[in-house]
């Protein structure tokens, strides 16, 4: 029984020694799992701690560049990422019209090329805002390769940023540190930074909004300053161009303004030294960049790419090689009441975008200021010119009362003293006062012309330059006589009638007549307007009275007047046609 009970407490101090070792591998299994699991913990919390900082960090202050570059930086500290890159989508949601990028030297980036647009996994991640993760690139079937130049990646995640309810862009980070794989803590890591970015983006928007806006007024302010005081319309438009440049982020703007139906003239530029050879050119209205804005419906037009666009249209003249110039804004001006039309035009380089509205509001209220320059430039001009008008009316007034009056007086008392002249004084007194009539004539002529704007067209200026013009193939000068008021009454239909008739009896004289003297008389005689043309010429046949002056009776039968050719005494021919003032 001794020996039995000796083998029973054999068999369980065997029993026990197994059990205890068994319990201390489970031991260790578990103190090992445990330690696992605070090594998780504590890469967990330092991964936390890691994006708690980095969400610190990218709002430390409100600048919208700046902040896309810390968002960058972050993005590939927490994921142990070598490059990193932020893509802005524009506003049509296809395409990237910005690209932000970390671990690429400028030398690289040069070397590269430009920046992508969205194709290929890029565009993936535009077209599916779902986060993206890649153990290689070149598997994928969307993706396209890399362009020369370009450092070899293999490994990629790609997270969406959204700001409220709009894709602002994409997170794209490729070669984890080590070669390894981008994990699901990587994926949720940085999506949860995508989400804070899209809060602190908003933030800076919304604080470049407002600060664009402060600009704004400042600049708008500045521009009523100027328009209350006295100022040059060349001068107001650019300053407008100016202010719409630098509030608005372009590169360069302009104010075009039209000129007949067919051409826009560039009135002022502000931008890089290479554009302001522009200032003053004409560009045609039908140009497929600006047509669309000239086309009278008042809305404007916003161009993505304009220098693709110009290159695709075959290009400017004269427009700049290797201008960068991409998202543009032109807007038309509101029509005032003087009719002048025209298109503020502001275009930003490739690359950048505008802060307010894409700069389209902006656009449209310089537009709006650049129409009431001109209007206010119109009124002071008017003012002016109201003045002037006033001024030369007293004149007149004052030459007409005044001074016709005495010459008249003067004319017939020497009228009544040639009776009681000797024959010898007689022929004297008659010379003086024919002098005498032919000064009160020329008197009224220029009281006719003070009464005309200077900067309107006058068809007695008209006239003057035409007989001028004449002096030389005819050898001597026409005597010209314009009576009443030629400028006032004549309709505009009439007067090219009027020149032509001119021209063309010029003309017979210079081919025919032989003459040493010619008369053009222009006359308002009740409601007809009287064009005659006189010489002391050859005189002209009865075989080519009706045919070489056919033209003038057509141009009278147009104007529903009569033109008559008859003899001058003692010789030479008299052209004479009469039209009425009326447009009846």
């Amino acid at each position: 029984m001794a020996e039995d009970s000796r083998l029973g407490r054999g068999s369980w101090d065997e029993g026990a020694l197994e059990f205890t070792g068994l319990s201390r591998v489970r031991l260790d299994a578990l103190l090992q799992e445990l330690l696992v699991r605070v090594d998780e913990i504590m890469e967990y919390q330092e991964r936390l701690r890691a994006l708690l900082d980095a969400v610190v960090g990218i709002g430390a202050d409100l600048d919208l560049n700046s902040t896309l570059d810390r968002i960058v930086t972050a993005a590939c500290e927490l994921a142990n990422a070598r490059y990193g890159a932020l893509g802005v989508v524009g506003p049509d949601g296809k395409r990237l019209v910005r690209f932000v990028t970390h671990g690429v030297t400028d030398e690289q980036i040069a070397a590269i090329g430009p920046y992508p647009e969205g194709h290929g996994i890029l565009g993936l991640l535009i077209d599916h805002p779902e986060p993206i993760r890649l153990a290689d690139l070149a598997e994928h079937p969307r993706s396209f390769g890399f362009p020369p130049n370009h450092p070899p990646m293999k490994t990629f995640l790609g997270v969406p940023i959204r700001t409220r309810d709009h894709a602002f862009g994409n997170l794209y980070l490729t070669e984890k540190t080590g070669g390894a794989e981008f994990t699901e803590d990587d994926e949720r890591t940085v999506t949860a930074l995508a989400a804070a970015a899209g809060v602190v983006i908003d933030n800076a928007r919304l604080y470049a909004d407002t600060e664009q806006r402060r600009r704004w007024h400042e600049a708008n302010a500045e521009i009523t300053q100027l328009m209350l005081g006295q100022f040059d319309s060349d001068e107001a438009l650019h300053l407008i161009a100016q202010r719409s440049r630098e509030v608005s982020g372009a590169q360069v703007a302009a104010v075009l303004l039209a000129e007949g139906e067919r051409d826009l003239v560039v009135r002022a530029v502000d931008g890089p030294p290479e554009f302001q050879r522009f200032l003053g050119r004409r560009v045609p209205a039908g140009l497929p960049v600006i047509s669309r804005a000239v086309s009278g419906t008042g809305e404007q037009v916003v161009i993505e790419d304009l220098a693709q666009l110009l290159k695709d249209a075959g290009g400017l003249p004269e427009f700049p090689d290797g201008a960068n110039l991409g998202r543009t804004t032109i807007a038309p001006l509101p029509p005032g009441t003087t009719g002048t039309g025209g298109l503020l035009v502001v275009a930003a380089e490739q690359g950048a975008t505008f802060q307010v509205s894409d700069g389209a509001d902006l656009a449209q209220m310089f537009a709006g200021q650049a129409t009431l320059a001109l209007e206010r430039a119109q009124a002071q001009r008017d003012r002016d010119m109201l003045a002037v008008l006033e001024d030369r009316d007293r004149i007149a007034r004052d030459l007409h009362d005044l001074v016709i009056q005495r010459l008249f007086a003067t004319g017939l008392q020497l009228q009544g003293m040639q009776r009681l002249a000797r024959p010898e004084h007689q022929q004297r007194l008659h010379r003086a006062v024919e002098d005498i009539d032919t000064t009160i004539h020329d008197l009224r002529a220029a009281i006719f012309e003070l009464q005309q704007a200077s900067d309107t067209t006058s068809l007695r200026g008209d006239i003057h330059a035409l007989v001028a013009e004449y002096t030389e193939p005819l050898g001597f000068r026409p005597q010209l006589t314009c009576t009443g008021p030629i400028d006032t009454l004549v309709p505009a239909a009439v007067r090219p009638q009027i020149l032509a008739t001119v021209r063309e009896s010029l003309s017979n004289v210079v081919r025919h007549a032989q003459a040493s003297h010619v008369v053009v008389e222009i006359a308002i005689d009740s409601d007809l307007v009287v064009a005659r043309i006189a010489d002391d010429g050859v005189g002209i046949g009865s075989s080519r009275r009706s045919s070489g002056l056919r033209n003038l009776t057509e141009r009278a039968q147009a104007l529903k007047g009569t033109v008559q050719v008859t003899d001058n005494e003692p010789h030479g021919t008299v052209v004479e046609l009469r039209a009425p003032i009326s447009d009846d």
